[in-house]
């Protein structure tokens, strides 16, 4: 059999997959990165982004120039079908924990040509566009990959390959995993306008709490506006071809504006789904983004998924490349990752259920409560706060069996006292942060296994989060999330796996 030749292949070059492939190639990873499209994909598909999320774009030394493609979302407002404000939930558009707003509303192919720009400067990293994948196939020694470039037929080979090809994906396929679908279904027409004119609109989300024709409506950018309205029994896409047909369901939100003042971009019919692959891995096959799950739209995390699942996996598999950890690590891929995603695309079924369900009475009960939910005490922080929920206990996110505290939440990426973020002082490695302070044997002990560390003086972020935890110090990964938290940082001290991102390499064993 033929020796891979190629540490990792990417299977897609969507935000999901060429986010994958930076992060691996800045821990030094060679990655090839294979797609159909040779440019960016020019339709606008994803609008948002939490600012969990913005900050693995920071990571990829991304971060001033998404703030300067993106707009912060100002929180939601529920409407009835006269757009009469039933109840509004407000968010600050400064910055949060992480260093971002804590909503972040893009157009899909400018981040993606972040992205791509991005890729022509790491020179570990290699794509590939008009690359059809027909496909996969696994052996002892590596993974196989048929493909047709230019109407011919060839293959390559691979160590490991990660599928972020998409709801379709033939790499799911390839490794017999199937979708489990988490009971929901609904048909959609997704509008998105450019437009100079100034609509006047609220800057956050609006949705619209109606059985009959429920609706979102958002502004993506300067000039970018999308509408999403559930389609009738009967109606379909090609109902809405004609731009004059698309008038009364915009109307109400375009009044006064002619038009010729607005350039319908896309309309277009989408089913949104709730579903979940049953594996995310076969051996050297992983699956990422809609790949391995697809959420309905209602909560905004659907690509936040995808870009997570690149962050959860990324350095493991370059610590597994690098000799650094064994490649049972691995398995907590899957482990960690399919009960948030679950989490989430429960949590978002859940809002378009209450938003669009319930016939008349469904209508008539939301008019009443809705206005009536700012009384619920802490209602609204829980329903903007950004904070996803904790990893579930793994080999790589170690909790006590008793209480909640900190292993498997994300540590703040916290402005510290030097003017610098954690993130910028931790650079992609395991760091310990601590609210005491360590002896000269574990500042040495810390040095040789070539992690950060960050001491947590009184008064700062970092410490204020410790104390909440219950902890003195903790140990937290390369994509940020706690391992494991204490009183003693010597534990933690000799739980600190010998990795650096310097020094992953191709010849890694």
């Amino acid at each position: 059999m033929t020796a891979p030749e190629h540490p990792v292949v990417v299977v897609g070059a969507g935000p999901t997959g060429l986010t994958a492939a930076l992060l691996l190639a800045d821990y030094g990873v060679p990655t090839l990165v294979l797609d159909r499209w040779p440019t960016v994909y020019p339709q606008p598909r994803a609008v948002h982004l939490d600012d969990e999320v913005v900050r693995i774009l920071a990571r990829l030394g991304l971060g001033e120039e998404f703030t300067a493609i993106s707009r912060p979302a100002l929180g939601l407002r529920l409407v009835d079908a006269r757009l009469r404000v039933l109840a509004e939930f407000r968010r600050s558009a400064e910055t949060g924990r992480h260093g971002f707003p804590e909503a972040n509303m893009f157009d899909q192919p400018e981040l993606e040509k972040l992205l791509r720009a991005r890729m022509a400067d790491c020179p570990h990293l290699t794509f590939r566009g008009g690359v059809e994948v027909t496909a996969v196939h696994q052996d002892a020694d590596g993974v196989r990959i048929d493909y047709t470039e230019a109407e011919t037929a060839a293959s390559l080979r691979a160590r490991y390959v990660l599928g972020c090809d998409g709801a379709n994906s033939l790499v799911r396929r390839a490794i017999g995993a199937t979708m489990r679908d988490l009971k929901f279904e609904q048909r959609w027409l997704v509008i998105d306008v450019a437009t100079e004119a100034e609509l006047g609109h609220w800057e956050g989300v609006h949705q619209v709490c109606d059985t009959d024709r429920a609706a979102t409506y958002m502004r993506v950018g300067p000039t970018r506006y999308r509408w999403e309205f559930r389609l009738l029994p009967g109606e379909s896409g090609a109902d809405f071809r004609d731009p004059a047909a698309l008038r009364p369901l915009l109307s109400p939100w375009t009044a006064g504006v002619p038009d010729e003042a607005l350039q319908v971009l896309r309309a277009a019919e989408y089913t949104f789904r709730a579903q979940i692959a049953d594996r995310w891995r076969d051996r050297r096959v992983f699956l990422l983004g809609d790949a391995a799950h697809l959420t309905p739209p209602f909560i905004g995390q659907g690509l936040c998924a995808g870009l997570r699942d690149a962050a959860n996996l990324a350095w493991k598999l370059a610590a597994v490349l690098h000799g650094a950890l064994p490649d049972r690590a691995l398995d907590t891929y899957q482990a960690e990752r399919a009960p948030h995603a679950r989490a989430m695309i429960q949590r978002a079924k859940l809002v378009g259920v209450t938003m669009t369900r319930g016939g008349r009475a469904g209508t008539v009960l939301r008019q009443v409560l809705a206005p009536r939910l700012h009384h619920i005490p802490g209602l609204s922080r829980r329903l903007l706060d950004s904070r996803t929920p904790p990893l579930r206990r793994s080999a790589l996110v170690r909790k006590p069996w008793h209480g909640r505290g900190l292993a498997g939440t994300l540590c703040p990426n916290a402005l510290l006292p030097d003017g610098r973020r954690l993130d910028q002082v931790t650079g992609g490695r395991f760091a310990i942060v601590s609210a005491v302070v360590p002896s000269a044997e574990q500042r040495a002990e810390i040095e040789r296994r070539r992690a950060a560390l960050v001491v947590a003086a009184p008064g700062t972020d970092l410490h204020r989060w410790l104390r909440t935890g219950r902890a003195a110090a903790a140990l937290i990964r390369p994509d940020g999330t706690v391992l494991q938290a204490g009183r003693d940082p010597a534990v933690l001290c000799s739980a600190l796996p010998v990795f650096d991102r310097a020094d992953s390499s191709a010849s890694a064993p």
